[in-house]
């Protein structure tokens, strides 16, 4: 597990022991930095259920300004910090060990959030409801959600919408977004 492109490109991060943890795979990471690629600059970025850190991680080595990485593993954010370490970037991240559903209920709001939550949970479709509830996403922010490919994507209302679907094997990714980048797709 490498990060792809940017200012870390080819660090090799580190990998979960076990089955607890399950990255994303690179064929579906690179194709989620090929869909936001010209909405990275600068953003504020928040890492649901981060895992090992790699998509944050990424979103910054390409010009993120600054990321959130929620994970209610110990042993997840353990990885998480020592990659951003690895990367130089543990100076533009905070890492909080909480249940990502009761951290979206917080104060902050974000440009660009990441939704990869463990397969088989309904928790995709939960977190996305609690992000439209409690109003996460900034003006012309996107949503990434990683979910199985059968099923079906989780129905936001505006100002938040499904601007497009991409199916990679068995893996959907769903690009949702706000107001102004939800009425141009």
């Amino acid at each position: 597990m490498r990060v792809v492109s940017g200012s870390a490109r080819g660090r090799k991060l580190k990998e979960p022991s076990g089955t607890a943890i399950m990255p994303s795979s690179a064929k579906v990471k690179e194709s989620i930095f090929n869909i936001v690629q010209f909405g990275i600059e600068g953003r504020r970025v928040l890492d649901l259920f981060a895992g090992t850190g790699q998509l944050g991680i990424e979103a910054l080595s390409r010009g993120a300004g600054s990321a959130v990485f929620v994970d209610s593993s110990p042993e997840a954010l353990r990885l998480v910090r020592a990659n951003l370490e690895i990367c130089g970037f543990s100076g533009a991240a905070e890492v909080r060990l909480r249940d990502a559903m009761k951290y979206v209920e917080g104060p902050e709001t974000f440009d660009l959030i990441f939704v990869d939550p463990p397969y088989g949970t309904p928790l995709a479709g939960e977190t996305l409801a609690k992000i439209y509830e409690f109003d996460k996403l900034n003006e012309n922010g996107i949503i990434i959600c990683e979910v199985p490919a059968e099923r079906a994507p989780p129905v936001l209302f505006p100002p938040y919408g499904l601007l497009r679907e991409y199916k990679y094997g068995g893996v959907k990714i769903l690009k949702y977004g706000k107001a102004d980048c939800a009425r141009s797709g």
